[in-house]
């Protein structure tokens, strides 16, 4: 465009770039929605869908019924789900329970709101299916975060033990998944973000891990200059990390020490082993 004679090339660029932003971003999060509906398709696969669903709320709201019956038959099936729930809980020890437990209140919400829907409920019923709505409401976001700590925290510790640095970071980036999807229903969870915060730390580390190694490698065989090299981008990937201020600032502290241990090694003297070193070729 400055070649071309455009007074302002900057201003078309940036407005291309900011729609590609735009787009990308829009991309991502159609993504991430399809993504998690695949991964809780396939939870309830394992789990048995059928599992997820509490008893109706029948006959409640209905012209049928009076309002004192209405009302009893409300806190009847707030009680069954209590029950539903706890003998999920007795069934399955894992933190898998917790999701079940999270369907289970998320049917009951629906059968409730749908009792409300019906125009001929009186307001007793009303009052009372919104006040176990509220009750449910409560444990069903206990569940749910319950169930976030447990699978997010498996996730971390399955990518831990994986081997190549791809699987470390697809696998970790579940965990973040997961997390995610958490605090887009419960923005205001102090706990979520740390723990997001801890699963973003490790990617970076992962990531500026690759880079530390194979600065150990070239120290190892005399190649200083390559290793404060290596040592040099990972500085510069740990720079541009999303990580904590705090993990930045002490992982820096320690490749710093370790570049300046070489800078002293070739400022004392010491010679690189060369290229064609039967050590280097070894």
């Amino acid at each position: 465009m400055s070649t071309s004679g455009d007074d302002a090339p900057w201003l078309p660029a940036g407005l291309v770039a900011g729609l590609v932003m735009v787009l990308a971003a829009a991309v991502r999060e159609a993504y991430m929605r399809r993504a998690w509906a695949r991964y809780i398709q396939h939870l309830e696969s394992e789990m048995g869908g059928k599992q997820f669903r509490p008893a109706r709320l029948r006959a409640i709201g209905s012209g049928s019924n009076s309002g004192v019956s209405s009302v009893n038959a409300s806190a009847a099936a707030l009680r069954s789900l209590q029950r539903r729930i706890a003998e999920t809980e007795a069934r399955d020890a894992s933190h898998a329970a917790h999701l079940n437990a999270y369907y289970l209140c998320r049917q009951y919400l629906i059968d409730a709101d749908d009792a409300i829907r019906l125009h001929h409920a009186s307001a007793d019923v009303r009052f009372a299916l919104r006040a176990g709505q509220e009750r449910v409401r409560e444990l069903q976001k206990h569940h749910f975060l319950m169930w976030t700590r447990g699978e997010a925290t498996r996730l971390t510790h399955e990518a831990q033990k994986r081997v190549r640095q791809s699987d470390k970071i697809e696998t970790a980036e579940r965990a973040l998944d997961v997390i995610g999807e958490a605090l887009h229903l419960y923005p205001d969870g102090a706990e979520l973000r740390a723990s997001e915060r801890v699963v973003r730390d490790f990617i970076a580390f992962v990531k500026v891990a690759h880079w530390v190694e194979m600065a150990e490698r070239a120290a190892f065989r005399g190649k200083y200059v390559r290793a404060i090299a290596r040592y040099s981008d990972a500085l510069f990937y740990l720079s541009r990390a999303d990580i904590s201020e705090e993990a930045r600032e002490e992982a820096t502290a320690k490749i710093g020490h370790e570049i300046k241990c070489l800078q002293a090694r070739l400022g004392g003297g010491e010679k690189e082993v060369s290229e064609d070193s039967p050590s280097v070729r070894a």
